[in-house]
């Protein structure tokens, strides 16, 4: 008998990891305006930026399957199969509409949600490699307000930029295997680098009789973030008679106080008919350094999850996630304040997601019969927490329902997510943040470093 190994696989493997690798810039933000991005380090979509995830509400903690890769819970990669490579990735097209009592704005756009791959590497151990957006920052923005003597200020808030997380990840297989009528133990962990570049700038243009004392002037500031994080996870499941399942689902990220870098220019300028020419610089000032280092803290955040499942017959699954803040936390350490007192406040946060599932039968004879239905809801707490100039304070919540379907490929062994979600967050007396999602995922499960043996 003679043993030839599949190369071309071997070659598809290596093609795979240069595809992820290479998009890793590509899986970054969207273009779509959005106010609320100016603070901090910018909004984050996660979890909904998984469409598997978004049509459960944004349940993760308790999920695990042979043919996904659940980066919110590390523990969930044991559960890829031996000898298989999964390779997911998935698209969102998000339609936003910003609106407060007097006006409202439409935008759309669409992004890479997601890029991530699996693969055992003992049958105890399992790895996966990903990337994916952690933040976006992206607005802009024009007030107008009257002066004396005779005039008005237009000040213009722009943004651009984001924060991607780029993990690698293992799980470990400690009780049960693969066997469904025994508990079944995995815990896992992930090393997460977080890495982008975040442009912000204020510019006041004057118009007035007497401009005398009166200069248009610009802020601007580039913060370039280069951080490691860790998480942690675990997931247990404990059969319960003979037909249902309790899955419990435990995840850490733990407290960290980062550094990151920070370049500002502020100054004055003139403009003619001609050009723009900057004509006095306040900062730096006499040469000193434009760079300097803020500091950025992630909170100590935790979740937990539960699951109660009917064999293949149907799933319901509830998620809890707290922290002290929502987000990281990011202080400018500057002698001289770029732009001014941010309004953004830190203050306890908590999300709660509940989803439900009608799970296919892949041993069904009928197509659809196979198919996987989910429904979902969430709401986060303290999402956004802003003190503004009026004195008004606004604690930003957000809710969101979401809904989707599985559609298994090739055998059951692959699946094509197709997710709807919408969410809302904000007022109308400051600024409400609708936005529907649609979202396409690919799951595909395919038999690698396999042996191929002819007579």
């Amino acid at each position: 008998m003679t043993e030839i190994v599949d190369r071309t696989h071997n070659k598809r493997l290596f093609l795979t990891l240069l595809v992820l690798l290479t998009a890793t810039v590509a899986a970054a933000q969207n273009g779509i305006n959005s106010p609320y991005s100016q603070y901090g380090i910018g909004l984050s979509n996660m979890p909904y930026n998984m469409p598997s995830a978004a049509a459960l509400g944004g349940v993760t903690y308790t999920r695990s399957a042979m043919n996904m890769i659940n980066p919110f819970n590390p523990a969930s990669y044991a559960a890829i199969g031996k000898e298989t490579l999964v390779f997911d990735m998935g698209l969102s097209i998000d339609m936003t509409t910003l609106r407060n009592s007097s006006k409202s704005q439409f935008d759309a756009d669409g992004n890479i949600g997601y890029l991530s791959i699996g693969f055992p590497l003992t049958k105890w151990w399992k790895t996966a490699l990903g990337v994916m957006p952690m933040s976006d920052v992206n607005y802009q923005s024009v007030s107008t307000q009257a002066i004396n003597p005779g005039g008005e200020v237009k000040t213009k808030y722009e943004g651009n930029g984001g924060v991607s997380q780029l993990y690698w990840g293992h799980a470990f297989n400690i009780m049960g295997g693969t066997d469904a009528n025994k508990p079944r133990l995995s815990a896992g962990f992930n090393i997460d680098y977080v890495f982008g570049n975040l442009t912000r700038a204020v510019t006041y243009d004057f118009t007035a009789n007497d401009t005398t004392y009166m200069m248009d002037s610009r802020s601007q500031k580039d913060t370039y973030v280069k951080n490691l994080l860790f998480d942690l996870g675990v997931q247990y499941e404990q059969p319960v008679g003979e037909k249902y399942h309790l899955g419990v689902g435990l995840t850490m990220r733990p407290h960290r106080s980062m550094t990151v870098r920070d370049n500002a220019l502020v100054y004055t300028y003139v403009t003619n008919a001609a050009s723009e020419y900057m004509r006095d610089t306040i900062f730096p000032l006499n040469g000193g350094d434009s760079e300097f280092e803020s500091s950025l803290e992630q909170p100590l955040t935790t979740g937990i999850g539960l699951s109660f499942q009917r064999d293949d017959k149907w799933l319901v699954a509830l998620d809890a996630t707290f922290a002290p803040w929502s987000g990281m936390k990011y202080t400018e350490n500057s002698t001289y304040s770029i732009f001014g007192q941010s309004p953004l406040r830190y203050g306890g946060s908590q999300r709660w997601a509940l989803g439900f599932q009608l799970l296919g039968d892949k041993n069904a004879a009928s197509y659809m019969r196979r198919v996987t239905y989910s429904i979902g809801a969430h709401y986060e707490s303290g999402r956004l927490q802003l003190q503004m100039t009026d004195g008004n304070e606004y604690k930003l919540n957000e809710w969101g329902i979401g809904a989707g379907i599985a559609l298994p490929m090739r055998k059951g062994r692959s699946v094509l997510n197709v997710s709807a979600a919408y969410s809302s967050m904000g007022t109308i007396d400051l600024l409400r943040r609708d936005v529907f999602t649609i979202g396409i995922s690919v799951g595909s499960c395919e038999s690698w470093f396999v042996k191929r043996k002819f007579n």
